[in-house]
């Protein structure tokens, strides 16, 4: 089943969210070296603090609390100590680039939450099948956003389309360490919408996504979120769509993915034009 992750800031929309078919609370406490990482670009930057992670907490006692740190640090042990402390389940950690990092980080964890790093470099992403064969994880994600600035892409979604995940992914699911990939919008929407990019996900072999700012269209409460949308049946097709790429033939996932760059492909070149367009303008 499509695992979904939703960044929640407001404990209205935490609760609601956890009883309309979010899996996971996420809470963003990530700062440092992100202004730098993503200047000028319209990202979700967090402004959250410890006090989030609490305030979540409470108000949705029974719903799995992922808290995002910062990389590692020379205070992460006691950022670490008081987000578990604050009661998160997951901890994520963003901006490795190697095995030693997460052995480390996961030694802070010491096994009282769940620990699920975030490979958004391409280092990161190379050192994910000696990662799993050394520290003992159960669950990871790859970051798009930052993985394809790290690469010098045009678009978030160019590693899917150069087939830069493959190799991760094929260790990942030999060794049974279940895994997310990027966000998801709502159903025929975004620039590749889901309908394209869940074949992707079963094809891979991820189960697990956040979903975009896109997709609740940055609603800041409760009553806005409604009357944005019905959210437990927006939600509920992503998983139909997921579930509908888990039974199709290999044949088809390959279409799919064939389709799925074609679509990513276009709007590379679509951005590519546009940039030597403004090049040109400046110039002149």
């Amino acid at each position: 089943m499509l695992q979904l992750l939703m960044i929640v800031d407001d404990p209205e929309i935490a609760l609601f969210a956890s009883e309309n078919g979010v899996d996971r609370l996420f809470v963003d406490l990530e700062y440092m070296g992100k202004d730098v990482r993503q200047k000028g670009m319209n990202t979700w930057k967090s402004q959250q603090s410890l006090e989030d992670v609490s305030k979540i907490r409470v108000a949705a006692l029974k719903a799995h609390l992922l808290v995002r740190i910062n990389p590692l640090h020379d205070a992460s042990k006691s950022e670490i100590d008081e987000v578990v402390a604050r009661g998160a389940d997951s901890v994520m950690l963003p901006m490795f680039h190697d095995v030693e990092t997460v052995a480390r980080i996961h030694d802070f964890v010491d096994g009282r939450a769940e620990l699920v790093p975030l490979a958004e470099t391409k280092a990161g992403l190379d050192a994910i099948p000696e990662i799993i064969e050394t520290v003992p994880l159960e669950r990871l994600h790859i970051g798009l956003n930052d993985l394809h600035l790290d690469m010098k892409y045009r678009f978030m979604f160019q590693p899917i389309a150069e087939g830069i995940l493959e190799t991760a992914c094929q260790a990942m699911r030999a060794k049974g360490v279940a895994f997310g990939i990027g966000g998801v919008a709502r159903a025929n929407e975004g620039i590749v919408s889901p309908e394209y990019l869940l074949g992707e996900h079963v094809r891979l072999g991820s189960d697990a996504a956040i979903l975009s700012r896109s997709f609740h269209r940055g609603a800041e409460t409760l009553e806005a979120l409604q009357q944005e949308m019905d959210f437990a049946a927006e939600v509920q097709k992503l998983r139909k769509t997921y579930d509908r790429f888990l039974q199709v033939p290999s044949a088809d996932l390959e279409k799919n993915r064939i389709a799925t760059a074609d679509r990513i492909n276009d709007v590379v070149t679509l951005i590519t034009k546009r940039e030597e367009t403004s090049h040109d303008e400046v110039e002149t």
